[in-house]
């Protein structure tokens, strides 16, 4: 499984293009969502794999602060995200592979910000600001407040 992760992070870095993957995978599980929640953290993040296998042996496992379990700090934290990811877009030469390195330069900073946490903190202290499970956990709250 290692060895997976690794050779799909060096392909997306060399073939750009791949990064138009992350977007429709995105697409997929936000619509998921609605039905399974948060499916795609739990069982089928490759990040969160990442972090289960190897940082793991790292991490000190010590207690999320408290302020990322709030609601708005994890509004505030996707907004200044999406805020980054537009203005990426915006900056882009508008090519077909800049636009899909865009996608591949937020999987690469969001997971040096998931090591950065998980070191010091538990190792899967990303997940709980990640704005990916923010939105599937609004989304799939949806369905619950629909019945």
């Amino acid at each position: 499984m290692n060895t997976r992760i690794i050779l799909q992070a060096i392909m997306v870095w060399f073939l750009p293009l791949l990064g138009y993957l992350v977007f429709f995978m995105m697409l997929f599980f936000l619509s998921l969502s609605y039905f399974k929640g948060r499916f795609w953290c739990s069982r089928l993040c490759p990040r969160g794999a990442f972090l289960d296998l190897i940082l793991s042996k790292f991490s000190l496992r010590n207690k999320i602060p408290k302020i990322f379990l709030k609601f708005w700090f994890k509004w505030l934290f996707f907004a200044l995200f999406m805020a980054f990811f537009v203005l990426q877009l915006i900056l882009s030469q508008k090519t077909p592979v800049a636009i899909g390195f865009v996608f591949v330069r937020m999987c690469i900073i969001t997971t040096i910000i998931a090591v950065i946490l998980g070191i010091p903190l538990r190792e899967r202290s990303w997940c709980a600001i990640c704005p990916m499970g923010t939105l599937q956990a609004k989304i799939g709250s949806l369905k619950r407040h629909n019945n």
